[in-house]
């Protein structure tokens, strides 16, 4: 997992600057020196985290780096590099391993590493189907989940947020019992959500519009963030090898998408891009939710391929996987039809944005093999640019619930960007 490589390099999902982007802007009016001294303390505070958080992105098997090779890195003098690390350790955003045998003569070289458990961020979700929250620690690992399954269509905000709210509090409890400190949350939702406030618009799936959610959740002064969970899901991704650029499809009862460019998620104005799962296949197929026909969710949404499948629609997605692999006529047909359909729609996507990577997640990533194809020859039969860029339609890689983990990273990645704020 390249997580440290995520955290250097993803552009986040967030329409404001952060704390260091705003402090480390040239002073106005020339500023006073004891101001530009202290914003290039931070400059450099953040170059020294962002080396040692990069050097992690390694093979797992590269030497961490030491003060001296941050000082190389960096082009600071070693005794400046000495001095902020010494801040990182204190304010634990970095640890330092046992001395490395010394390779010439002189003191041996201190490893510097991301601490772990220490500092954590949460992602939560409000999905169809479920509730969850998730606690990463710097060093990449999840140290608390609770996932907690229902069904949700039509729910009352209200008291489905406090259910939510009332699961992350427990989170929080018990990493702060061990020492930890929160650094905020994200919170996915699967609808429209504005990049600049954070409101909801509309969730279809769940019955939700005009909402702020953040209030309903009852998590008092915690810092909550708002964020498309399929936005939040394809930044996930961006922790393992994939390209610098792909769409990821995230799969469920809706779908949605997330589109990124050169490591960056591609918000545009509102960030309301990537609605894949209302791209109409047919129109005059059946009723969406969101009030058209022929939505792409009425073809290649959970509940619908599992209702083709002759499953009932609240089916575990085992379920599906066994009828598939004893070679159910039709669980294979429901996959067939499943995936010309999401090709179709996504076909207009790469056509329009020239991304020829595709990566399925959320259900789509355990049913990828029975759609790879078809969605694969669809692609290439109408993505004008096929013949000269092969489409790649592959699984997500980042595990179940992938934008729990994708928000409590981005709430890291800015952590690590204003080092000086936790010091």
């Amino acid at each position: 997992m390249n997580y440290c490589r995520y955290l250097g390099y993803s552009q986040g999902v967030t329409a404001e600057p952060t704390t260091t982007q705003r402090i480390t802007g040239a002073p106005p009016g020339g500023g006073s020196s004891a101001s530009r001294q202290h914003t290039l303390r931070e400059r450099n505070l953040r170059l020294v985290a962002r080396a040692i958080y990069d050097a992690a992105a390694g093979p797992p098997d590269a030497v961490p780096p030491s003060r001296a090779d941050v000082a190389a890195a960096t082009g600071l003098t070693r005794a400046t590099v000495s001095t902020l690390v010494d801040h990182l350790v204190a304010a634990r955003l970095v640890a330092e391993l046992p001395p490395a045998a010394a390779q010439r003569a002189g003191r041996p070289a201190v490893p510097l590493v991301p601490a772990a458990r220490t500092v954590v961020g949460l992602g939560l979700e409000v999905n169809v189907d479920h509730l969850g929250v998730r606690a990463l620690d710097l060093s990449g690992q999840t140290v608390a989940d609770a996932v907690e399954q229902g069904t949700f269509h039509d729910s009352e905000p209200a008291t489905l947020l406090g259910r939510l709210g009332a699961l992350a509090a427990g989170v929080v409890d018990a990493v702060e019992g061990e020492g930890m400190r929160v650094a905020g949350a994200r919170l996915a939702l699967p609808g429209l959500v504005d990049a600049r406030t954070g409101e909801l618009e509309v969730a279809p799936n769940l019955g939700w519009s005009s909402l702020d959610p953040v209030p309903l959740l009852g998590l008092g002064d915690l810092p909550v963030r708002v964020a498309n969970e399929a936005k939040l899901a394809a930044l996930a991704e961006l922790a393992g090898e994939v390209p610098d650029s792909f769409l990821y499809v995230s799969g469920d009862v809706g779908i949605g998408a997330g589109i990124v460019v050169d490591r960056g998620l591609f918000l545009a104005e509102r960030g309301w891009n990537g609605e894949v799962g209302h791209v109409v296949v047919d129109p005059a197929g059946p009723r969406c939710t969101c009030g058209a026909r022929g939505c792409l969710e009425q073809y290649a949404g959970k509940e619908a391929v599992l209702r083709a499948a002759g499953l009932p629609v609240d089916a575990p997605l085992d379920a599906l996987v066994a009828a598939l692999e004893a070679d159910d006529d039709g669980a294979r047909d429901a996959l067939h039809r499943a995936g010309r359909a999401l090709g179709s729609a996504l076909a207009d996507f790469v056509n329009l944005t020239g991304v020829s990577t595709v990566v399925l997640g959320g259900v789509y990533a355990e049913l990828e093999p029975w759609l790879h194809d078809d969605v694969t020859a669809v692609l290439r039969e109408r993505v004008l640019a096929a013949p000269f860029a092969e489409p790649d339609v592959r699984a997500a890689r980042a595990g179940q619930h992938a934008a729990l983990s994708g928000g409590a990273r981005e709430v890291l990645r800015e952590v690590v960007a204003d080092p000086a704020a936790w010091g």
